[in-house]
């Protein structure tokens, strides 16, 4: 794992900063079908709409969304792939 943030370790990060609904879900569900199983997300967005879209996604595919944060407008999500 590359980095550590907010004390959760991660393989990969996508930067959807500045997208709206529905480009950083759809980014993210593109970047985790390339991932291996285990492997974990680290996505930014600053759309507010993301966090009700993050939590719907990972549901609905199982995926699992490990660790999620709000600050100044920036939204940061980890996901597992499952």
């Amino acid at each position: 794992m590359n980095e550590v943030a907010n004390d959760v370790a991660y393989d990969v990060e996508l930067d959807c900063q500045g997208m709206l609904c529905p480009l950083p879900i759809l980014k993210t569900k593109k970047v985790i079908d390339t991932m291996e199983i285990g492997k974990i997300l680290k996505m930014l967005s600053t759309d507010a709409g993301s966090m009700n879209d993050m939590n719907a996604w990972t549901n609905q595919t199982g995926n699992e969304l490990i660790y999620s944060t709000q600050n100044d407008g920036l939204y940061t999500y980890f996901v597992r792939k499952t």
